[in-house]
């Protein structure tokens, strides 16, 4: 049942009544930037992340940055042509090493190299060199150069996060025992892996900021309750009543089943459908009905009142077509009606009204999104 704010007692830490798939997170939950700050470590610091599209850094050196939470990561192209992860800290003093790098703009080292001091190291994360002052005490007077301890390469290299990839979409997670990217993944892994993903070519991103938790914004994505009276010109061409929502472990699908019959040639997959995995805590993958090519999201909270979603399209070429940079435009045009209306909820949120929210039978799927994030949080 809907609960609202009519004292000044708090809705529990987490409502037992969650448990009954009529009700959401208490509001709370969105609005409080403690729990922001606990999301950090319990959601994003446990679970599998998407980091980037392996095509993107293809040759050796290649690497781009990618900050999850307050984690900064270099995601690079080793020597035996592996993707692998590190900190991007300086084993030295902890510096930030390499400026902040898009995967749509990706930079290339021999390298791994700290601007403060010079600490060298190779795509292996292995300390390989240091200034002659790490070798000699010339400076220190209670100190000799016969004293001065040498560097272990890999006590001293930099800090590896754990990788892993479902086809190409490269996948990091922090935690010191993650369960496998297998696991949490389940079927997914083998459905898109079952489709050319690597075939195709990064062809535009779109990065806004929205003023909403990023919960919001993955609840609204998760169903389409909304779309008869929001997304009027694209639901023209669906049939809502024969979609279907599927619900697994750590993901959900939207089957969105097209009203007429569209060319096999014009889509990745074969079904006669667009299809819309969200995998939890943050990742998209998009198979479009109408377009030969997929989009994934990144749903990546920046406070608990502000995301940034990051969109990006991979189409045959990354010059895209007419119909190609059209249909992107009709992509940006759902984004931006959904903007609207979880900025809108939010507003109600942060009114302090509501204490618990009221979900419908067919929001089921935001009932798992919900739930997973309490189970995190008592973890």
């Amino acid at each position: 049942m809907t609960r609202w704010n009519t004292t000044n007692d708090e809705v529990e830490a987490v409502s037992p009544d969650i448990t009954d798939e009529a009700n959401a997170l208490p509001a709370r939950y969105f609005t409080d930037p403690a729990v922001h700050e606990m999301e950090k470590d319990k959601i994003f610091g446990e679970y599998w992340v998407y980091a980037g599209h392996a095509n993107a850094i293809q040759e050796q050196g290649a690497y781009f940055t990618r900050t999850v939470g307050d984690r900064q990561v270099i995601v690079v192209r080793d020597g035996e042509g592996e993707v692998r992860a590190f900190f991007n800290v300086c084993a030295h003093r902890g510096s930030k090493m390499v400026e902040d790098t898009p995967m749509t703009d990706p930079g290339n080292m021999g390298r791994i190299r700290c601007p403060y001091h010079m600490w060298t190291y190779d795509l292996d994360g292995d300390l390989t060199s240091t200034p002659k002052s790490f070798e000699e005490a010339g400076l220190n007077p209670d100190l000799a150069d016969a004293d001065v301890c040498g560097l272990d390469p890999e006590a001293n290299g930099l800090r590896e996060v754990e990788t892993d990839r479902i086809g190409p979409l490269v996948f990091l997670n922090f935690a010191e025992d993650p369960m496998p990217l297998a696991e949490q993944a389940g079927t997914l892994k083998d459905e898109l892996e079952a489709l050319p993903l690597g075939e195709y070519e990064h062809a535009a991103r779109y990065v806004s900021e929205v003023e909403c938790n990023w919960k919001t914004f993955a609840g609204n994505y998760s169903e389409c309750d909304h779309c008869h009276a929001n997304h009027q010109d694209w639901i023209s061409g669906v049939e809502l009543n024969d979609s279907e929502l599927e619900v697994n472990d750590y993901y959900w699908v939207l089957h969105y089943t097209h009203a007429e019959d569209v060319d096999d040639e014009m889509r990745i997959h074969d079904e006669h459908e667009a299809t819309f995995y969200y995998f939890w805590p943050n990742f998209t993958v998009n198979m479009y009905g109408t377009a030969d090519g997929y989009g994934t999201y990144i749903v990546d909270p920046i406070d608990e009142g502000r995301f940034q979603l990051v969109a990006d399209y991979y189409f045959e070429s990354a010059e895209m077509s007419e119909d190609e940079r059209e249909f992107v435009q009709t992509s940006r045009q759902l984004q931006e009606e959904d903007f609207e209306l979880v900025e809108r909820q939010y507003e109600g949120l942060e009114s302090g009204a509501l204490a618990q929210a009221q979900l419908g039978p067919n929001e089921h799927t935001v009932h798992k999104l919900h739930r997973l994030a309490q189970e995190a949080y008592e973890a």
